[in-house]
């Protein structure tokens, strides 16, 4: 055996975990000065986390406002997959906001922790839009729109609210909510304390937030971290492959990309806008 070999047998073998970083806002797609939470894209990066061997948990360190309610099952279904497969701790910290399907990704995890000041909950589903019918009206423009199928312009921005329209997407929302509703009670149980109602779409704070159940406890990564598996717990970050992306092209191209990420920008900013951030 050679000299480096007996080195590296003789190797204190450390306590170790891996950090997953779940930040911003959950939705498909994304682009080049903004990055989402979709499935599609973490699902290598979730694999590469439960891959590491001879760990002790893998870490969900969690910062959004929510977002699609599809992507948040998504991913949720696959690291509840592989943290049961691999039989490993998956431990949540909770960062400014896990609020909506931010807190759908916490409640995967088998503990959970948060700042006292962090916003924590917003179980619900909303739906948001805006209503144009007096502007075209003012500005002379007639809206023509042929469909095959009674509810297939339903709600409809140019055309007054049908009544009929209101009603069907309130039933959807209502089974979503129902569904976000038995994934908390599966996954936090009898943790949970409902001295006030917890799924009305209502947040708190990460010290309200641990009165009702909602998480195990106050505090941050490496402090609860060391306290467990003592100072010499290794800590490997896991990350993307950045790819090369490139604007380069025609003028207009450039442009239309630019004013595409502007849009996708302002409506992140309102997710996050929503929980005084």
């Amino acid at each position: 055996m050679s000299f480096l070999s007996k080195l590296m047998f003789w190797k204190p073998d450390h306590p170790k975990v891996s950090v997953l970083r779940l930040s911003g806002v959950i939705a498909s797609g994304g682009g080049a000065f903004r990055k989402n939470l979709n499935y599609e894209t973490l699902e290598p990066v979730i694999k590469k986390a439960f891959a590491v061997q001879k760990q002790n948990a893998v870490i969900l360190c969690i910062n959004s406002p929510g977002g699609s309610p599809v992507q948040s099952a998504l991913i949720g279904k696959r690291i509840r997959q592989l943290a049961d497969k691999n039989n490993m701790p998956v431990i949540a910290f909770c960062e400014d906001v896990a609020a909506s399907g931010g807190y759908w990704l916490a409640s995967c995890a088998d503990e959970i922790y948060a700042d006292e000041a962090s916003i924590i909950g917003s179980i619900g589903v909303i739906s948001a839009g805006f209503g144009f019918t007096e502007a075209i009206a003012k500005l002379g423009v007639e809206r023509r729109v042929y469909t095959s199928g009674e509810s297939k312009s339903m709600l409809d921005p140019f055309k007054n609210e049908n009544p009929k329209d209101v009603k069907r997407l309130r039933a959807l929302q209502t089974e979503i909510h129902e569904h976000f509703i038995a994934h908390v009670k599966s996954r936090r149980g009898e943790r949970l304390n409902e001295e006030e109602p917890l799924f009305t779409g209502t947040f708190w704070t990460g010290a309200r937030a641990k009165q009702l159940g909602l998480i195990d406890g106050i505090g941050v990564m490496h402090s609860v971290l060391t306290e467990r598996y003592g100072e010499n717990v290794k800590l490997r970050q896991i990350t993307q492959k950045k790819g090369l992306s490139s604007l380069a092209g025609s003028s207009a191209r450039m442009g239309a990309a630019i004013s595409h990420e502007l849009i996708g920008e302002i409506d992140q900013r309102h997710h996050w806008a929503r929980f005084g951030l």
